[in-house]
């Protein structure tokens, strides 16, 4: 595209670069790009089985630098996918030719830039999205029982006290006994805690503390033992940071899309908090992303076949199957 004086491309690929890539990712970041300079004009599905090495469908983007005042901060879809006739010989995948009278109606429609059942008109913004990151507090319960004592072997740190980097077979050997008895004590002296169920985060910590207090443990070890002794428990206590404020749980973790035409406040009151009312989110973590939900555009709702005609063809489905097992 030329940088002085207006200019017209056109790219031609295929579906992914519609909406591969989170918010935030490369892709997005293009899409976001296109969007908020208001470079793309019109986007246009092709027929699929147009190339020899290839039947997936196809897309032309048409974009420029100067928008007419019609078009500016709108986005023109045409959908030409059923404009094709078939081949009479195939080559490999193509199997579908774009005929002159096509090519000339799908020109005609992007010229004359009105609504109707194959083009759909938007602004940019209707395809943009901000992703928001829910978090929810940690509420846990702990308890050091023989059956969460197995999820210490799912912590790194204490799974690599049995490993050894010795290239040394016998040396390897001895250091990886050595850890492995390392791993029983520590599970000997949890078991003196008791199976008692705490819902306190201080309070366990404490226990756990002392339990260990023989092994010369980093407090990011203790950390990770104490949350492979917990489970969620919606009526435990929040666990809170120095300064009192809950503490998300990875695991509650979710993510919502939110229109960038919707307000984020009231979507989060209206979709979130009706369901989870300690949930938040933080406005630093946010991310704008675009995508094209091209199909979902020109979506059209089919109705099912009635019940009583499935239910019909079943039963004759079901009558032939007995008339062959007699035979």
């Amino acid at each position: 595209m030329k940088t002085n004086g207006k200019s017209r491309i056109a790219v031609i690929t295929n579906g992914s670069p519609l909406f591969t890539g989170d918010a935030g990712s490369g892709e997005s970041n293009i899409r976001k790009w296109i969007f908020e300079n208001d470079y793309l004009e019109a986007l246009i599905a092709l027929p699929d089985q147009l190339f020899f090495n290839t039947g997936i469908g196809t897309y032309v983007w048409v974009l420029t630098n100067e928008k007419t005042a019609q078009r500016e901060g709108k986005v023109q879809l045409i959908d030409a996918r059923e404009e094709y006739k078939s081949m009479r010989k195939s080559l490999g995948s193509k199997r579908h030719t774009i005929p002159e009278e096509s090519i000339s109606k799908i020109i005609n429609t992007y010229k004359d830039f009105t609504e109707g059942d194959k083009v759909k008109i938007f602004y940019n913004e209707d395809f943009g999205y901000t992703k928001i990151t829910v978090e929810r507090p940690m509420q846990l319960n702990y308890q050091a029982t023989p059956e969460r004592l197995e999820n210490l072997y799912s912590y790194s740190a204490f799974k690599k006290l049995a490993e050894s980097k010795s290239k040394d077979l016998e040396t390897k050997m001895a250091e990886e006994e050595e850890g492995k008895k390392q791993q029983e004590a520590i599970k000997e002296a949890l078991l003196t805690i008791g199976d008692d169920v705490y819902t306190d985060w201080d309070t366990f910590e404490a226990k756990v503390k002392q339990a260990l207090n023989q092994f010369d443990l980093k407090p990011a070890f203790i950390k990770n033992v104490i949350e492979k002794l917990s489970e969620h428990d919606d009526t435990a206590e929040y666990v809170t940071d120095k300064k009192g404020k809950p503490k998300a749980d990875s695991n509650l973790r979710d993510t919502e899309k939110i229109p960038l035409v919707q307000n984020i406040d009231d979507y989060f009151e209206d979709e979130v908090l009706k369901y989870y009312s300690d949930a938040w989110f933080e406005d630093k973590k946010n991310k704008v992303g675009y995508e094209i939900n091209f199909t979902q555009y020109f979506y059209v709702y089919e109705p099912p076949r009635p019940l009583e005609e499935i239910e019909t063809d079943i039963n004759k489905v079901t009558s032939e199957i007995q008339e062959l097992l007699k035979d």
